[in-house]
């Protein structure tokens, strides 16, 4: 695929086991532990991804491949509008997109609640430790080999990752 998407990384400090009624943002929330920038690097093993079809998506992890989680974030991000959160992509030191927590599904804690809720329904829940990316807050920035990317998260925090 070729891109590079920020996002941001929920570290579960609560199991949330599967259950009958869907947990809501606020009940998601409280499990979390901590907050981090990411850099999620999609992959598919099909040339064309998007003509695929579900059955094949979901089998191919839904283009999930590498990420690169950063530091905690120690600010109050629970205190923070992550909706209007901006968000900004760098390649090789050039402006390469700007976006915010809108682009997640309309908000980032919204996209975690899905997933929790989702993996009640088809899996065994969310459990402590394990680690959410919940979808780019930027349009995916093309990279190549010897590219440089940088996401910069404001007050959360940057990371870079390179390409060879």
């Amino acid at each position: 695929m070729k891109v590079a998407e920020a996002e941001f990384a929920f570290r579960m400090g609560a199991d949330l086991p599967k259950r009958a009624d869907a947990y809501s943002v606020d009940e998601v929330l409280a499990a979390v532990a901590t907050l981090h920038p990411a850099i999620e690097i999609p992959d598919s093993r099909y040339q064309d991804f998007t003509c695929v079809g579900a059955a094949q998506l979901i089998a191919d992890v839904a283009c999930g491949c590498w990420y690169v989680i950063g530091p905690e974030v120690r600010t109050d991000w629970r205190a923070r509008d992550l909706v209007q959160h901006a968000v900004a992509a760098w390649r090789n030191g050039a402006l390469a997109g700007q976006g915010s927590g809108a682009n997640v599904l309309g908000d980032p804690r919204a996209a975690l609640a899905w997933i929790a809720n989702e993996l009640c329904t088809y899996g065994e829940g969310l459990r402590a430790g394990e680690v959410v990316i919940t979808g780019t807050c930027v349009t995916p920035v093309p990279v190549a080999a010897g590219d440089s990317i940088r996401m910069e998260f404001g007050e959360f925090g940057a990371l870079e990752v390179g390409f060879v």
